[in-house]
């Protein structure tokens, strides 16, 4: 039986594609290996949204070349949004690669490994899915392992054309699984012992159901009975009502027909269609957790129209700030880009505000970066290098701040945790409602339990914790417990901290 080892590289998406690329090879007839040395064909699956990654692939690539040389029998397979992105032009850079695959792909992987087992030359496969979309679904009938949290892809591509993003020309435009599909995912997933789903999508909130199945809120009915025919005027140029979605209907299906999910997350929304339903949805839906991750990128305004995300910073508030009032507690992470072109010392302060306005717990930042093909190479007041990487420290200091001041505001609350696991030093680790990492010990196995904790420390991105039921109670491993203790005391920098 031929072997395969798949490296991810990238977002959640990503991630998701990977699961559903090893259930294809293995319905082909491959078996996993994690020894890369002894593969048959290693699959690189890739991410092209930074250049950081692309460069990995290329490192990748290159070592996998030499190996090839002494094992000419091996397989270099590149799929996800570079192989998109590039096509044949990344072949005639790395002749070593056998096969390209685009997400859309997917599903011909197995009769592309033929013809290149039958002595065919290098394979290209890189063609959007427009007129019939296709999405990976879970295989019910493989053997897997239990997994507590669990991806679902509700749709795919982007019609949003920010002028940094790559996204558009990779995934192509947005199309939308129908919902009666995910239902039964959602429902195979929670049967296999699943207790979190999280929903993805590039703007995973303008979903749409191509079924027409979903019935909608009256308030939402009444918006989108305004909107103009078609499948993209749907949310264009229609007003007030242009971000309506049928999404938050989608949320509401989904906890009335799996009444077994525990935990019901998505990423990542654009903040244009958290809109008076969606925000209603997470007040009434226990099953929805506390907390959203919504990209900003800049707290300017003229950064903002530069970068045609197609909202103000008023505009974000006025969502944000109603999404708190519904839902007190909920916690909001982000996404930033620093340095996009003309950003200035202002602009940039600016961002600063905004996230210590907002109070962002968790912040994605990034150094803006050239991607092939997008509206911002116009641009041509790049900001140097050099002061990117000051505004990114900057920007990291504020929120370390703010996410440090958030946890050690949890110390000595009780918190229920989803137990997904073992932590890489001993004991188990869960996830918060709010999205909190917690350790703790317990001298029972609690894996998928909502377990309540107390939390009893703060490290740097992560809390220590103990069980309340003292009959199940166990210490966390010393160095654990040591770390904790000693960020907790003001002492932060003493110990060697473990990656959490």
């Amino acid at each position: 039986m031929p072997s395969y080892s798949l490296v991810t590289f990238g977002c959640q998406m990503n991630q998701h594609d990977s699961e559903r690329m090893e259930e294809v090879l293995q319905r082909a007839g491959y078996a996993p290996t994690t020894d890369v040395e002894q593969a048959d064909l290693v699959l690189l699956n890739t991410c092209s949204v930074r250049e950081k990654a692309e460069q990995k692939l290329r490192s990748e690539v290159g070592r996998l070349g030499v190996l090839k040389r002494s094992r000419p029998e091996l397989l270099i397979g590149v799929a996800g949004c570079v192989a998109q992105q590039e096509g044949e032009r990344l072949i005639k850079r790395m002749p070593q690669i056998d096969l390209l695959i685009g997400p859309d792909n997917i599903p011909e992987l197995p009769g592309l490994l033929r013809e290149l087992a039958g002595g065919a030359p290098p394979q290209v496969r890189a063609a959007f899915d427009l007129d019939s979309p296709r999405f990976l679904t879970l295989d019910a009938g493989l053997p897997r392992a239990r997994q507590v949290s669990s991806f679902v892809t509700i749709m795919k591509g982007c019609d949003e054309r920010c002028s940094f993003c790559i996204v558009p020309t990779t995934r192509g435009p947005e199309r939308y699984r129908p919902s009666e599909e995910i239902l039964l995912e959602c429902e195979a997933l929670v049967a296999q012992g699943t207790r979190e789903i999280t929903l993805l999508g590039q703007t995973v909130d303008s979903y749409l159901d191509p079924t027409r199945k979903l019935p909608a809120n009256p308030a939402a009915e009444a918006a989108l009975a305004m909107l103009p025919s078609g499948e993209t005027a749907k949310r264009r140029g229609a007003g007030i009502h242009a971000d309506e979605s049928e999404f938050p209907a989608l949320l509401r299906a989904i906890c009335e027909r799996v009444p077994g999910l525990a935990r019901l997350r998505y990423t990542s929304l654009h903040p244009r269609h958290l809109t008076p339903s969606l925000i209603q949805s997470h007040q009434s839906l226990p099953q929805l957790v506390r907390h959203v991750h919504m990209p900003v990128q800049s707290g300017s305004d003229r950064v903002l129209r530069r970068m045609i995300r197609r909202y103000s910073v008023a505009e974000y508030l006025e969502r944000t700030d109603a999404l708190k009032r519904a839902v007190p507690g909920l916690s909001l992470s982000t996404d930033i880009i620093v340095g996009f072109p003309g950003e200035t010392d202002e602009d940039f302060e600016l961002t600063l505000d905004l996230m210590r306005r907002v109070g962002f717990v968790g912040v994605f930042g990034f150094k803006y970066s050239e991607r092939p093909g997008t509206p911002a190479l116009k641009l041509t007041d790049d900001v140097p290098e050099s002061e990117k990487s000051r505004r990114l420290s900057a920007l990291f200091e504020v929120s370390e701040g703010l996410r440090r001041a958030h946890l050690e505001r949890l110390i000595g609350k009780e918190e229920t945790v989803l137990v997904e696991g073992l932590g890489k030093t001993g004991g188990y680790t869960g996830r918060t409602e709010r999205n909190e990492i917690v350790h703790f010990g317990s001298k029972e196995d609690v894996l998928g339990e909502l377990a309540l904790v107390r939390i009893t420390g703060a490290f740097k991105h992560s809390l220590e914790a103990e069980l309340v039921d003292e009959a199940r109670r166990a210490p966390l491993p010393a160095q654990l417990a040591s770390a904790g203790a000693a960020l907790a005391s003001g002492r932060p920098g003493r110990v060697n901290l473990p990656v959490v």
